[in-house]
């Protein structure tokens, strides 16, 4: 069974060039990691803005890992946590979504 990670930051300053930097750094960083099935960042789709769309982010993390041990090995990975050391700062709310796949 797959784990699903995925992430939304919301961001202090939300203007193109920061979001492109976070979006630059989770490819720099979260790229690549044992048991990743799929990865992808990007920023929000402004151009959907339907009542069910949530738009309270700025950036989107999804990773698709092959198991919960892969993904629990990211959480402590050197990299992963260079990433979070580099951008926390300019995180207004992070909001993580973990859920099981088939």
């Amino acid at each position: 069974m797959h784990l699903v990670h995925n992430v939304y930051f919301t961001l202090n300053d939300n203007s193109p060039a920061a979001k492109q930097k976070l979006v630059d750094a989770c490819h720099k960083y979260l790229t690549d990691h044992p048991g990743t099935v799929y990865f992808s960042a990007g920023t929000l789709a402004e151009e959907y803005n339907r009542p069910v769309n949530d738009r309270g982010y700025d950036v989107a993390l999804h990773v698709v890992f092959d198991g919960r041990a892969s993904h629990d090995a990211y959480q402590v990975a050197p990299r992963h946590l260079e990433f979070i050391a580099e951008n926390k700062a300019n995180w207004k709310t992070v909001r993580v979504f973990d859920s099981d796949a088939s």
